[in-house]
């Protein structure tokens, strides 16, 4: 028997409706690049969060953003890692536009001021994470780069807020996708529920000749996940609903070294970078033996598939649940300062990276598959695109390679915003009248 999908949720009708050219949905890195990018081509913006701009999943994101930035690097090399983590799933053709355009994003991200770790030439520092045989996960703060890039995009966005032509909506739940007629079928809004106060309030309908999904992952659909309470899967439901192509559902990441914090510990967990392990860092089991020696040749720092498997077929071979991280010998001073984020936290839950081995199991921690999108971020719908988590560009295979995540959102933010901006200019994305919500 085939399942029944309704294709809007049950809700009240609109009390308020606005228009924009373009409507963005989420405010992490992919949402906020495009919405940016847009407002340079387009008339009208209307940027949509769930919560407030500084809540997304990118704020959350310690290790950093993957380019081929290094000289001795190439975007060759940035392609081969990429597909060998993808478990030859990746759609090659957009793997290169990500690693060969990269390089160019991650220098724009520091023209508009995003302030990378630097080393004593002046030079952004470079690490190595699982998967990767070059170092080029670019960072900050140590380990708050998302933190970093968020600020940086919020605050050119503050820049032009007073703009009237790009609008925020805060604190507004994207309900469903709003649809054309029969005869005119594309995407031309979306409902939202705002938790506001006077006209824009409740439930409501804004209008569009374009939409952008932007709205991250589905990490609270699992009992424990790395991502934040914000992460509930809304996008791709909404797509889904709304007839849209989804693909690759089942590919999700476990990352596997999430600090283990009890049997009972439920909904967002601290996350353990792999920046630490690319720092030396090491897997051990209870007994101090480095099990990940000779499953794979780069040891603690293969993709992340290999290790999160390893580190559960070795907590069934102790009857343990969970295994040990030890950067005890990377020392107290070193750890401070270069993962100060990470050594505060978990000290704040009494565990001391400097001088104890940290617990350590996997959890869910990205969707490599998502509403379907072409090299533009167009989906199966017209009028509607997609871009960072809540997508599926064919990136990332059946397992994402680290910090490649940021780069995807930045990439092609910029790729779809160029396109929309360009069907716009030629008429080819009139405005549609919507059948209703």
């Amino acid at each position: 028997m085939t399942p029944y999908l309704p294709d809007r949720l049950v809700s009240p009708e609109p009390g308020w409706t606005t228009t924009a050219d373009v409507i963005v949905v989420g405010s992490g890195i992919a949402g906020l690049t495009a919405a940016l990018r847009l407002r340079q081509r387009v008339d009208r913006v209307l940027l949509v969060t769930k919560t407030v701009l500084s809540e997304g999943s990118t704020r959350w994101a310690q290790g950093g953003i993957a380019a081929a930035l290094d000289p001795a690097d190439s975007p060759a090399e940035h392609l081969h890692d990429t597909l060998v983590a993808g478990v030859g799933i990746c759609d090659v053709a957009a793997v290169e536009a990500l690693v060969s355009e990269g390089p160019v994003r991650v220098r724009e991200l520091v023209a508009l001021g995003t302030e990378f770790d630097r080393g004593p030439d002046g030079q952004i520092s470079l690490t190595r994470e699982g998967g990767h045989h070059r170092d080029r996960i670019a960072h900050a703060g140590g380990d708050a780069t998302g933190k970093e890039i968020s600020r940086a995009l919020i605050a050119a966005l503050d820049a032009v807020i007073d703009d009237p032509g790009i609008e925020l909506l805060e604190h507004a739940l994207v309900v469903d996708l709003l649809r054309g007629g029969d005869t005119d079928p594309r995407v031309c809004g979306v409902t939202l529920h705002v938790i506001g106060e006077g006209e824009v309030d409740g439930v409501g309908a804004a209008y569009a000749r374009a939409v952008v999904l932007a709205t991250g992952g589905i990490g609270q659909v699992y009992s424990s996940t790395t991502n934040p309470s914000v992460a509930t899967g809304d996008g791709v439901a909404a797509a889904l609903r709304a007839g849209a192509v989804v693909t690759d559902l089942e590919f999700v990441q476990f990352h596997p070294t999430v600090l283990w914090l009890g049997e009972g510990s439920r909904g967002q967990q601290p996350l353990i970078s792999e920046a630490v392990r690319g720092e030396g860092a090491v897997l051990v089991d209870a007994e101090g033996v480095r099990f990940m020696q000779g499953l794979h040749e780069l040891a603690d720092l293969a993709p992340r598939d290999v290790v999160a498997r390893a580190i559960v077929d070795r907590m069934a071979q102790t009857g343990a649940d969970h295994v040990f991280l030890d950067a005890r010998h990377l020392g107290r001073e070193f750890l401070e300062r270069r993962f100060p984020s990470i050594v505060a936290r978990c000290r704040e839950l009494g565990f001391d990276p400097a001088t104890e081995l940290l617990p350590v199991a996997p959890a869910q921690h990205y969707a490599s598959g998502g509403v379907r999108t072409d090299l533009r971020g167009r989906t199966s719908l017209d009028g509607l695109y997609a871009a960072g988590e809540v997508s599926c560009t064919g990136v990332h295979g059946a397992n994402r390679l680290a910090s490649n995540s940021l780069l995807e959102g930045l990439v092609f933010a910029h790729r779809l915003a160029d396109d929309v901006s360009a069907r716009l200019a030629a008429g080819e994305l009139p405005p549609a009248a919507a059948t209703g919500p």
